[in-house]
């Protein structure tokens, strides 16, 4: 609850990596790390562990380098190889207060989870449920009376993102 006594709303977490494997002896870790660089990934902390079994834990202190194919970790906690190997498949998740603003014209993806999506005409399309990475573009899946997927590319589909109002507007034939 909040000072207003009502519900507080569920922080949003940001998918940021995941263990791989077990790295030596002493409880190091491998990760792979979707932030760039790599690296990036140890200055976004504490961390939120979540196993595969969907256990979360808060960790602080995470430290590592660079290693060729991905990133070794050195884990509070994580004292031998067997403890590394345990932890096999968590992801790493973060805060979404712990990362930067986004640049102009930039969007972090659980940011535009959950606004509406109206075309330019105003027909509402519904609302974003998440999004997609195609290699070409990334896609919106858009949820309302029917699922649709349009291309997040700006400003040839997607004309406005206001998140004052809590709308994406797109330049979208509502029938197709």
């Amino acid at each position: 609850m909040n000072d207003a006594g009502r519900p507080t709303p569920p922080q949003k977490l940001v998918l940021l990596g995941r263990v791989t494997g077990a790295f030596g002896v002493r409880g190091d870790v491998k990760l792979e790390s979707w932030t760039e660089p790599r690296t990036q990934i140890f200055r976004y902390q504490p961390w939120i562990l979540r196993s595969a079994d969907g256990v979360e834990r808060e960790l602080r202190g995470a430290r590592g380098r660079d290693a060729g194919k991905g990133v070794v970790a050195t884990l509070p906690g994580s004292d031998d190889r067997d403890a590394a190997e345990a932890l096999r498949g968590t992801e790493i998740w973060v805060r979404r207060e712990a990362l930067p603003p986004p640049a102009p014209g930039e969007y972090y993806w659980v940011d535009l989870e959950g606004l509406r999506v109206v075309t330019v005409d105003g027909v509402d399309l519904g609302e974003v449920s998440h999004l997609l990475s195609t290699g070409a573009n990334d896609v919106m899946v858009v949820r309302g009376e029917r699922e649709r997927m349009l291309p997040f590319v700006q400003p040839d589909y997607v004309t406005s993102v206001d998140f004052e109002s809590g709308t994406i507007t797109v330049d979208w034939d509502p029938e197709f």
